[in-house]
């Protein structure tokens, strides 16, 4: 039986992250994964997603060539080079957690891995043995009662990545990031998509400032949005498919070639051996301390199978403090309150802290100050004036408790939000933090110059 320091059991962002960080600590570490490395995220989520978004993103400004004066008078879209392209990013991103395995000298041991007694892992019907086996085997689409998926007519956010042919009409059931996202793409690649939300907003997580803006960006690019809606029932018995939504004026039907249904996701813990080893679940997630460790001594779990939220740069950070606590290292808890969340659609959606909303909620005394791309030097000349920086601070003490972003790019710029929340900076800090011009992220010192009275450019 060979024997390890250390045992990942699955290769996404967060047990790759795991691995490599296990072994420059000194442990002798092995990793366990059913399919390509990298997991879902790298094969069939965040990255290859991007990829086909970028791909929707040059279409619009080739629909748009004009505004910038250029004549673009011949062009059009390949649908399976679209996705012939994406396939090909995730393949090279894959391989490039193979050699980061090699380099790294991690032993990678393909096949179904389960969980047994006494610190072990059968691996297809061969045993292997650690002194810590680290739980990271993610998450997947969710399916509802009423709206099965066959991965045809109605399917999950794997097959909306790889489907044979550009479907005329689409509806996505839910609006969370893998919803709004698909729905921008498809939309921008000439597909008729209705979005069908059960909560009264869009990206409902999101501070209702942003999620107003996104639904008018989406209804402007020809979306239909039908918000506080619930689809009851689907029929796929014909060339299509029917579905049947319950809104506040009636039933409605609506007819369309295929269904994405993006209404979350469901943890892969399920014959992995949990029950066997005698690892607490609760609601679908193991239940880990700050640490990661289970309540069982030798099992840890990180990343979606935990209680924290679904985002790969979260299980990639637990997945190094679980480590470096094994390592004997001075660590302090993560701070879910400080995680920041993007959504990739156009356009793109960032945020990290409270909304204004959960502000009042708890009774603070806020400052609130928002700042329009509309108002942006940089924004003006890219053609890119939709959106806008939205900040929160407390007004006794100045703390910055909300970034909300909604526009171009601003994905790359909420770290600027975090970074200054973890260092616990106010305001008037920010003020004083000289911003380059011209930029998208002056937004962010506008954004707070409002807050204080004291912008500028508005």
């Amino acid at each position: 039986m060979s024997k390890y320091d250390i045992i990942v059991l699955g290769s996404g962002p967060g047990g790759y992250v795991t691995a490599i960080r296990a072994s420059q600590l000194g442990f002798k570490t092995a990793i366990v994964e059913k399919e390509n490395l990298g997991g879902v995220c790298l094969n069939w989520g965040c990255i290859p997603t991007k990829a086909l978004l970028k791909s929707a993103q040059v279409f619009e400004y080739l629909k748009h060539a004009g505004d910038y004066g250029l004549s673009v008078k011949d062009f059009d879209k390949d649908f399976d080079a679209v996705v012939k392209r994406s396939r090909g990013v995730a393949d090279g991103m894959s391989k490039g957690v193979q050699f980061l395995m090699k380099k790294n000298k991690i032993d990678v041991i393909n096949g179904f891995g389960k969980l047994k007694p006494g610190k072990k892992i059968d691996v297809d019907g061969t045993e292997y043995s650690a002194d810590n086996i680290i739980i990271a085997t993610g998450a997947r689409s969710r399916e509802l009662p009423n709206l099965p998926q066959d991965g045809k007519k109605v399917i999950g956010y794997r097959e909306a990545m790889t489907l044979p042919e550009q479907p005329k009409k689409m509806i996505v059931v839910g609006s969370g990031a893998i919803g709004v996202e698909f729905a921008y793409f498809y939309n921008s690649m000439g597909t008729e998509v209705t979005i069908v939300e059960y909560l009264p907003n869009v990206v409902p997580v999101e501070d209702e400032d942003v999620s107003k803006q996104l639904e008018r960006s989406f209804k402007k690019s020809g979306i239909k949005i039908m918000t506080s809606a619930e689809v009851t029932s689907v029929d796929t018995s014909g060339k299509g498919v029917k579905a049947t939504v319950k809104t506040k004026k009636g039933e409605e039907i609506l007819e369309a070639d295929v269904i994405l249904s993006a209404v979350g996701i469901k943890t892969n813990i399920e014959n992995i051996g949990l029950e066997d080893v005698g690892i607490v679940v609760d609601r679908d997630k193991v239940i880990v301390n700050d640490f990661y460790q289970t309540n069982i001594p030798g099992y840890y779990a990180i990343g979606d199978v935990t209680p924290g939220q679904a985002l790969a740069h979260v299980a990639s950070a637990e997945g190094i403090l679980c480590v470096e606590k094994l390592a004997g290292h001075h660590v302090e808890a993560l701070d879910y309150g400080n995680i920041p969340g993007c959504t990739y659609c156009s356009p793109e959606i960032a945020s990290v802290g409270i909304t204004e909303k959960q502000a009042k909620e708890k009774g603070l005394d806020i400052k609130v100050g928002k700042f329009p791309f509309s108002a942006s030097g940089k924004a003006s000349a890219g053609g890119n004036k939709e959106g806008f920086v939205k900040v929160i601070f407390d007004a006794k003490y100045g703390e910055w408790l909300g970034c909300h972003m909604v526009g171009a790019g601003v994905t790359d710029m909420i770290a600027e939000a975090v970074l200054g929340r973890k260092l616990e900076t106010t305001g008037h800090e920010v003020l004083k933090a000289v911003h380059p011009h011209p930029t998208m992220s002056e937004a962010v010192m506008e954004a707070v110059a409002d807050a204080y009275d004291e912008v500028i450019h508005l």
